[in-house]
């Protein structure tokens, strides 16, 4: 039968703007530099009380994966859009409450008040993740192998998009008026989870597009056949996920008429002594056929046909078998190091650029403190949209053109991340902060492009969602130790008393005076937190250069033993088209 869904027509293209558009309102977490400061100057919170508010977020964000997850993979999308929708506005919406409320001049911010702060920011993680969420597993599962890391990638951007989206909004609308951007956060993260709920839903594939090949060489994990059951599968409809075996000698009779093989979409299986299939008529005919035959000939009763793989290598793993995977703690690992880099620069860079920008500048000027502020976040979201994007097309060439892992770019990530950190650790002055802001934005996009597509080949689809919210657990701990070490260093390099501030800094009515919280001794309120920052990307780099040579040393000793992928194909009416 044909697909009455073209790959590329209406339906799944509208999946896809609706994804886009829900992962835009999800990611605004990466925006919190944009109005940190301001928000600290006016609740009078420390750095390292900022840094704990931002982590809330992304506490928020990556702890929530895994239930989010098994939730869409289950239920669908449509119930997280709704909680996306309710907990980014009251998020956004109760933070902006806070900040209007203000403290006076002495005053400190009550434990209660700083509390709710904290619920706020770890509201807006939670509805971000739900809606990423929902986007990614529609998409997911709306496109084939061959598109997937590109429109992963494509909705992975609007994620890093959403920072540059929603601060050039309010820099254009808005400038310098917190109250109005938090304003501007709530409702615009808010709407895009309405449109999601009646427009984003997984679109079905053909029965020849359903199989997805994972990185190992093998398919969907399926139960070994058995001698007793041997109907399991022939009797099912044409579909591309039948694992359908003969011996060689069956494949040669079976192709009596010489009918062509013909191109066409396939799936792959890698099986001990398994052989290709013959392109022999319709798959009714096959059935008969191969009914007729002894199933002996089919299938060994005390011999699983599929190769028992290594563990967490090429199967369909979740849950539990997931955490025993060596895989699952490789990448998680590399993740905590590389996405604790990122989110300790994305939360602090408002405070960098500040920092470089009171170095020994007596005429300090808040707006334009705050324009440069900008500027870094709207940089780091750009790149951050860019990577993920090119990210997608990188991975997707190296594996279909020149046929190495998709793993292979891993390192070409954590290197990124090096020269981002080396080029920080060298910048003094404020107007070349923008370089080191591009490069980690570049970087951080393109570590979020590629392992979704890494968590597919290596662990499955059916159960995706679940297993990458598991995965993406791994910033909380990598944000949390590279952010309030980070905070901690700032606070270490704070003026002794205010008077110190107004030394070094003169502002003038209506701008008010400097928060004493803020270090003026540029580079040096955080070089020590670049070594660290440093030190973890060399390690993350290690670690991505084994998971590449994993997977080449895993194919090339199948590719050795015989292990070639066998193909079958089936054209557009659900018969045997051949295998090439």
């Amino acid at each position: 039968m044909t697909d009455p869904v073209p790959i590329l027509g209406f339906t799944r293209l509208l999946t896809l703007f609706s994804s886009l558009l829900a992962s835009i309102g999800s990611g605004t977490n990466y925006v919190v530099s944009a109005y940190a400061p301001q928000l600290g100057s006016r609740l009078h919170l420390t750095h390292t009380q900022l840094n704990l508010v931002a982590l809330a977020g992304n506490v928020g964000v990556y702890t929530s994966g895994p239930a989010w997850g098994k939730l869409v993979d289950g239920k669908g999308p449509r119930p997280l859009l709704a909680g996306a929708f309710i907990l980014l506005l009251s998020g956004y919406s109760g933070m902006r409450i806070l900040y209007d409320s203000g403290l006076d001049e002495g005053e400190n911010l009550s434990h209660l008040h700083f509390g709710l702060l904290i619920v706020c920011g770890f509201s807006t993680g939670l509805g971000g993740c739900a809606g990423m969420a929902s986007a990614i597993n529609s998409t997911a599962k709306s496109f084939p192998d061959r598109y997937r890391a590109v429109v992963v990638g494509i909705v992975m951007s609007g994620f890093g998009l959403s920072a540059f989206f929603f601060s050039a909004i309010s820099h254009m609308l808005f400038p310098g008026n917190t109250s109005d951007f938090l304003l501007v956060l709530a409702l615009g993260t808010s709407l895009p989870m309405i449109w999601g709920f009646f427009f984003l839903r997984p679109v079905a594939l053909p029965p020849n597009e359903v199989m997805h090949t994972l990185e190992h060489g093998t398919g969907e994990h399926y139960a070994p056949l058995s001698a007793s059951d041997p109907d399991r599968v022939l009797d099912q409809p044409s579909s591309s996920q039948i694992h359908l075996l003969l011996t060689d000698t069956e494949s040669d009779d079976d192709n009596e008429d010489n009918t062509p093989r013909r191109p066409g979409d396939h799936l792959r299986t890698t099986l001990n002594d398994s052989v290709e299939l013959s392109p022999s008529g319709s798959l009714e005919g096959f059935q008969q056929r191969s009914r007729s035959r002894s199933i002996g000939a089919l299938v060994e009763a005390d011999k699983p046909p599929i190769k028992k793989i290594v563990e967490g290598r090429g199967v369909d793993l979740h849950a539990l078998s997931l955490l025993k995977s060596s895989d699952f703690w490789l990448v998680v690992c590399i993740n905590i190091l590389l996405s604790g880099t990122g989110l300790m620069y994305i939360n602090n860079a408002g405070a960098i650029a500040q920092a470089l920008f009171s170095k020994g500048n007596p005429a300090y000027d808040e707006v334009e403190a705050s324009v440069w502020q900008a500027a870094q976040v709207s940089t780091v979201s750009l790149m951050n949209f860019t990577g993920r994007v090119v990210i997608g097309i990188i991975a997707d060439i190296v594996k279909s053109r020149f046929h190495y892992p998709r793993s292979f770019c891993i390192s070409l990530v954590a290197s990124l991340f090096i020269l981002s950190q080396v080029f920080l650790y060298t910048v003094d002055d404020v107007h070349n902060l923008w370089l080191a802001s591009a490069l980690l934005g570049l970087a951080y996009g393109s570590l979020f492009g590629l392992l979704p597509t890494i968590c597919i080949e290596w662990f499955g689809l059916a159960h995706f969602s679940e297993n990458w919210g598991y995965i993406s657990l791994a910033p909380v701990i990598g944000g949390n130790l590279f952010s309030l070490a980070f905070g901690r260093n700032l606070d270490a390099h704070n003026p002794v008393d205010s008077s110190d501030v107004a030394m070094n800094i003169a502002v003038t009515p209506p701008l008010g005076s400097r928060s004493a919280h803020e270090c003026i001794e540029g580079r040096e309120c955080y070089i020590a937190s670049m070594n660290l920052s440093i030190s973890a990307c060399i390690l993350a780099l290690g670690l991505a250069v084994w998971a590449g040579w994993r997977d080449w040393k895993d194919r090339q000793e199948r590719l050795t033993r015989g292990e070639e992928t066998h193909e079958v194909l089936w054209d557009g009416a659900g018969e045997l088209a051949g295998a090439e």
